[in-house]
């Protein structure tokens, strides 16, 4: 029967982030998983933890199944069973933290749920999206971005959300399990949304020079098309005719490799861009791939016009923008048709691109997943851009995860966002990561509308993860260690 409860709590989890956005399902839902862990093995902790992360994570990224069956062998036999290997895997992680939880020698059963659970369940979070690459999706502090939580988010970013969100819901678990000290541990499960609420009010940036207007360029093409010979002319000509109209808006985007050709393949037309960017004033930047050698090529975002540089792409997408252990792995997988799949990745460390007084932090594509490649512009970036590419996943829940996403890495940062796709969801986002506007999906669109620079740094942008990292710590010693007992007794 736990192992049930378990299986279906984890189901249930994803319909807290978006497109469901019912973020209350979030802290009810780990509540409820800590209540499972309470009073028994590590084995069984463990065995419900796992069930917990396969329900959760089988049907948050199940989309990851679309694109290994579009690109890879186009038998559902081969792409369901590698999701189903890619989940199993990643829901080994709240399994350890079930098994942990009960195998750590803990001060009392109230440190256990409201201090140990917390800090294991966040560590499983960060451990997911560092080892063998990351995967740093459906991070429980993203789905608050619509609730009082979300307050946090500029402070402690989004692991720090999750750490608060498993604080509150380790409380609430802790008061249903017992009647003594329920009214107090009831207030500990509300404070932090209380707190919340309170810093949403606060603003940590200010506004860095005018408002700019902006074209965000949408050209959908599909993605069977996208790379073909054939299609590249309708796909230049498509890009140019949908941007035709708006020369002289201050910032035009287009999305990641909406140019689908080597600049050395197509020179006169970047050529005719880059005139007429200059003639009109603008800002403009587009994703294509630049080679500098025909072995050392990049996913790259160029700003052409009023200024030249270039972002090249530095986390890539194993397996889709690169293989592992390329020499081991590339006999048994050349089946794989992803194109263009052999990128070098850029240095750690890249500038803001600087058009004039416009400081840009460039990611591309997932990079923007990751908070810290995020921040690695900031605070010098005045302006978010990210280009991607989410027809990989068709109409599935994935765009809309990933545009959550960008809008929480946009409340941490402070800033204002740009996220240009190519089939969508395109969006124009604000420094609280509030959706100022965005497109329908999989039809030719231009987006439109202004964007302020902001300047200034957020409590998370001048420290990253450390805070984090030490209430975490301190936590886990006044949890398991004796030796604290003065000063965080029971």
């Amino acid at each position: 029967m736990a192992a049930a409860a378990a299986l279906l709590l984890g189901l249930l989890l994803p319909f807290a982030f978006a497109p469901y956005a019912h973020w209350w399902l979030a802290p009810l839902g780990l509540a409820a998983l800590f209540v499972l862990w309470h009073d028994t093995t590590p084995r069984a902790a463990a065995w419900r933890g796992y069930l917990f992360g396969l329900g959760f994570l089988g049907h948050g990224v199940g989309w990851v199944q679309i694109s290994i069956h579009q690109f890879g062998l186009p038998l559902y036999v081969f792409s369901v069973s590698m999701t189903a290997l890619f989940v199993m895997f990643i829901s080994l992680y709240p399994a350890l933290a079930g098994w942990l939880l009960r195998r750590l020698p803990a001060r009392g059963e109230v440190w256990r749920l409201c201090a140990l659970a917390p800090v294991l369940w966040t560590a499983s979070e960060w451990a997911r999206g560092y080892f063998f690459s990351g995967f740093p999706w459906l991070l429980l502090g993203d789905s608050q971005l619509d609730s009082p939580l979300a307050g946090w988010l500029p402070v402690l970013g989004a692991q720090g959300a999750s750490l608060v969100l498993a604080l509150s819901a380790g409380a609430l678990a802790t008061a249903v399990l017992q009647s003594r000290r329920r009214a107090w541990l009831l207030a500990g499960a509300v404070l932090p949304w209380l707190l919340g609420a309170v810093l949403m009010d606060v603003e940590w940036t200010r506004p860095d020079g005018p408002s700019r207007t902006v074209a965000i360029v949408q050209g959908a093409v599909p993605q069977s098309m996208k790379w073909s010979p054939e299609s590249r002319a309708a796909t230049l000509e498509r890009y140019a005719s949908l941007t035709a109209p708006h020369w002289g808006t201050d910032i035009i985007v287009w999305p990641e490799t909406a140019l689908p050709a080597f600049p050395a393949e197509i020179p006169e037309f970047l050529a005719e861009l880059k005139a007429r960017a200059q003639a009109a004033g603008s800002v403009f930047l587009l994703g294509l791939p630049t080679a500098e050698t025909a072995e050392r090529y990049f996913n790259s975002l160029v700003l052409l016009g009023t200024a030249d540089a270039r972002y090249d792409k530095h986390h890539l997408v194993p397996f889709g923008e690169y293989l592992p252990f390329d020499a081991l792995l590339r006999p048994a997988l050349d089946f794989l048709s992803i194109p263009m799949s052999g990128f070098t990745p850029g240095p750690a460390q890249q500038a803001a691109l600087r058009a004039g007084e416009l400081r840009i932090g460039a990611t591309i594509c997932y990079e923007d997943a990751y908070a810290s490649e995020v921040r690695k512009a900031l605070p010098a970036a005045n302006l978010l851009v990210n280009v991607s590419n989410d027809a990989w996943f068709g109409d599935s829940a994935a765009p809309h995860q990933h545009l959550q996403i960008t809008r929480v890495r946009a409340a941490e940062a402070g800033r204002e966002f740009l996220r240009a796709t190519n089939t969508g969801i395109s969006a124009i986002i604000d420094h609280h990561g509030g959706l100022r506007s965005r497109s329908p999906q999989f039809e030719p669109y231009v987006l439109t509308g202004e964007v302020t620079p902001r300047t200034g740094s957020t409590p998370f942008v001048r420290v990253g993860h450390w805070p984090l990292a030490l209430a975490c710590l301190l936590l886990l010693l006044c949890a398991i260690k004796r030796s604290t007992q003065s000063l965080c007794s029971d």
